[in-house]
C-alpha cells in the first residue's frame, strides 16, 4: 500500500515537472515569436503611422525614418520623426529622435488604460519665417490637426509625459544670435485626470532649462488640460540670471535698442476659463542700457503703437476677470535714453547709473496706489531725484509726479542745443526742478530749469564757424548774462502746465511722457530773440 503511494506521488511529480517544462518552453517559443513578430511588423507600422499623421496635419508634413513595436508589453518607439512646415520646411519644426510610447500600466489597477509618452533630446526650432507664415494663414492653430496627428502614433490618450534634454532654439532676424532653451527637462503626471478629478489643477507638472547659456528657469505649477473651452493652467515662475541683449533684433522693431542686461524674476500666474491672475514677486534688470529711438521714418508707425497700447491698458485697467499685480520691479545701474533721429541735427539725452524702484503696481484700483523712486545721472553728471503715485485709472489717469535734476555739465547737452536753438556751450550748469498732478481729467503743474555760469561763445572753439554765427553765439551769451540773476548767476525760466487730459482713451504713461517732452524742451529752449527784446525795453 505504502509502495503504490510512494509510485503514485513520484508520477506525480514527474508530471508537473514535464507540464512546467512544456509550459516554460511554449512560454519561451511564444515570447520568441512574438519578439520576432515585432520586427516584422516594423516597416508597416512605420508606413503606416506616416500616411496618417500626414494625411491629417494641415500645412505640415513628417518624415518617420523608423518604428519597432514590442507586442511583448504592447510598447511603441519610433525614432527619426521629424516634423516640416510646407511654406519653410528648413529648418524642421520639431525632431525627435526617440520617442517611446507605452501602456501606463500603473494605471490599470484604477481601471483606465491610458498611455505614457517619454521623449529623448527632442529638438524645437522656428524662426521668424515660419511665425509669419503662421500668422498670415487661413488656417487656424487648431484646425491644423496636431491632436488627431498626435492620436495616430499611440491609440491610447497620454496620461504621463516626460521629456528629457530638449533643445528650442527662435531665430529672429539675425540668425548669429538665436533664442535657445537647452537642456530642458519636463514631467506631467495626471493629464487624463484620473486622480483627484475633483480637484481644480488635478495634473502637475515641472519644467526647469537653461536660457541662452548663462540664465536658468524653471516653473513648477498644475494644470487641468481637461477644462473647457480650453485647458486651464497654474504655476510659479523663475528666472536667473537670463541675458536680456538676446533680444536685441526683436524689441528693434519697436524703435527700441538694447545692449546687455542681466533679469532675474519670480511669481506665480493663473490662466484658466474662470481665472486669469500674474502676480510678479519681483523683477530685477542689471546694467542694460535701452534707447527709445524716434526718426522721421518710423514716426507713423510709432503713433499707431502709442495708440494701440494705450487702449490696451485702458481695457485692462480694473477689468473685473483680469488681475495683474507686480510687488516689485527694479532697474539697476541701467542707462535709459531717447535718441531723436527726427530732429534737424540728432541728438540722444539720458539718464546713467539709474536705480528705478516700482512697488505695489497693479491695473486694480483696488490694490492700492502704486509708488515709483529714481535716482539717476541726467546727461551723467546731474544727480537725479524723481518720485511718482499713480494709481489705475477708474475714472481716468491720476498721478503725482516730482523730479528735480541737479548740477548737469551744459556741454554734455550740446547736440541737444544745436538741434534746437542752433548753437552750443563751452561751460555752464543745467538744472531743473519739475512738479506734475493729474487728477479728475485735470492736468497740473510746472517745470523750471535753470541754467548757470553759462559761456556760450568761445573764440578758440568757433574760429572756424562763420562770422553770423560767431556773432549769433555772442548775442546769446550777452542776452544770458542780462538775464542772470546777479545773486545766483543763473538763468530760469518756468513753463506752466494745466489744462485737461481730453482724450479719454489716452493712458497716463502716454500723458505722462507727451507732457515731459513737450514742456521740457518749451522751458529749456526758450526763445533767445524774444528774451533779448524784453531784457532791452527794462
Amino acid at each position: 500500500m505504502a509502495e503504490s503511494m510512494g509510485k503514485k506521488t513520484l508520477a506525480e511529480r514527474v508530471l508537473v515537472s514535464r507540464v512546467f517544462r512544456w509550459g516554460v518552453g511554449i512560454s519561451a517559443v511564444l515570447v520568441f515569436i512574438l519578439y520576432g513578430a515585432s520586427f516584422f511588423f516594423d516597416e508597416p507600422i512605420r508606413s503606416t503611422i506616416e500616411k496618417k499623421m500626414n494625411r491629417d496635419l494641415k500645412g505640415y508634413s513628417v518624415r518617420l525614418a523608423g518604428a519597432h513595436v514590442q507586442l511583448i508589453g504592447l510598447s511603441l518607439t519610433l525614432k527619426g520623426l521629424t516634423v516640416l512646415q510646407e511654406t519653410h520646411p528648413d529648418p524642421p519644426v520639431v525632431s525627435f529622435p526617440v520617442l517611446k510610447a507605452s501602456i501606463h500600466w500603473r494605471e490599470i489597477l484604477s481601471r483606465r488604460l491610458v498611455a505614457e509618452f517619454k521623449l529623448d533630446q527632442p529638438s524645437i526650432n522656428i524662426n521668424l519665417q515660419q511665425l509669419r507664415s503662421e500668422a498670415n494663414s487661413e488656417v487656424s492653430l487648431k484646425e491644423r490637426g496636431w491632436q488627431q496627428a498626435l492620436e495616430d502614433i499611440y491609440p491610447l490618450k497620454i496620461n504621463t509625459l516626460e521629456i528629457n534634454d530638449a533643445n528650442v532654439t527662435y531665430i529672429d532676424t539675425d540668425p548669429k544670435r538665436p533664442l535657445v532653451l537647452s537642456n530642458l527637462n519636463l514631467q506631467a503626471d495626471n493629464i487624463r485626470n484620473i486622480h483627484v478629478p475633483d480637484h481644480v489643477y488635478p495634473s502637475s507638472f515641472h519644467l526647469d532649462t537653461a536660457i541662452f547659456g548663462t540664465g536658468h528657469g524653471s516653473i513648477d505649477g498644475a494644470a487641468n488640460i481637461l477644462a473647457e473651452p480650453y485647458p486651464g493652467i497654474k504655476g510659479r515662475l523663475k528666472l536667473e540670471k537670463v541675458p536680456i541683449d538676446y533680444f536685441k533684433s526683436m524689441v528693434a522693431r519697436s524703435n527700441i535698442s538694447i545692449d546687455g542686461g542681466v533679469l532675474q524674476a519670480s511669481g506665480d500666474a493663473e490662466y484658466s476659463p474662470k481665472v486669469k491672475t500674474a502676480h510678479l514677486e519681483s523683477l530685477t534688470i542689471r546694467g542694460m542700457k535701452i534707447d527709445y529711438i524716434h526718426s522721421q521714418r518710423t514716426s507713423g508707425a510709432e503713433k499707431k503703437r502709442a495708440a494701440v497700447l494705450g487702449m490696451a491698458a485702458k481695457k485692462l485697467s480694473n477689468k473685473p476677470d483680469i488681475l495683474i499685480r507686480a510687488d516689485q520691479l527694479s532697474l539697476i545701474g541701467c542707462s535709459l535714453g531717447l535718441v531723436n533721429k527726427a530732429a534737424r541735427k540728432p541728438y540722444r539725452v539720458f539718464l546713467a547709473d539709474t536705480d528705478f524702484h516700482l512697488s505695489n503696481f497693479s491695473n486694480h484700483f483696488s490694490q492700492g496706489p502704486a509708488h515709483a523712486k529714481l535716482k539717476a545721472k541726467f546727461m551723467g553728471s546731474g544727480n537725479t531725484v524723481a518720485s511718482a503715485t499713480f494709481r489705475p485709472e477708474k475714472g481716468g489717469p491720476d498721478l503725482d509726479l516730482y523730479a528735480k535734476i541737479e548740477d548737469t555739465q551744459l556741454v554734455a547737452m550740446n547736440d541737444l542745443l544745436r538741434a534746437y536753438a542752433d548753437f552750443d556751450v563751452s561751460a555752464g550748469v543745467f538744472s531743473l526742478v519739475t512738479e506734475l498732478h493729474i487728477k479728475n481729467d485735470a492736468i497740473s503743474g510746472y517745470i523750471k530749469p535753470f541754467f548757470k555760469e553759462t559761456k556760450v561763445y568761445d573764440r578758440r572753439r568757433d574760429k572756424g564757424r562763420s562770422v553770423s554765427h560767431q556773432m549769433y553765439e555772442i548775442m546769446i551769451g550777452g542776452v544770458t548774462k542780462l538775464l542772470e540773476n546777479r545773486t545766483h548767476q543763473e538763468v530760469a525760466t518756468k513753463a506752466d502746465i494745466k489744462g485737461s487730459v481730453g482724450n479719454p482713451e489716452t493712458s497716463t504713461w502716454q500723458i505722462v511722457g507727451e507732457l515731459i517732452k513737450n514742456a521740457f524742451f518749451k522751458a529749456i529752449m526758450p526763445s533767445f530773440e524774444k528774451e533779448a527784446t524784453g531784457a532791452g525795453k527794462h
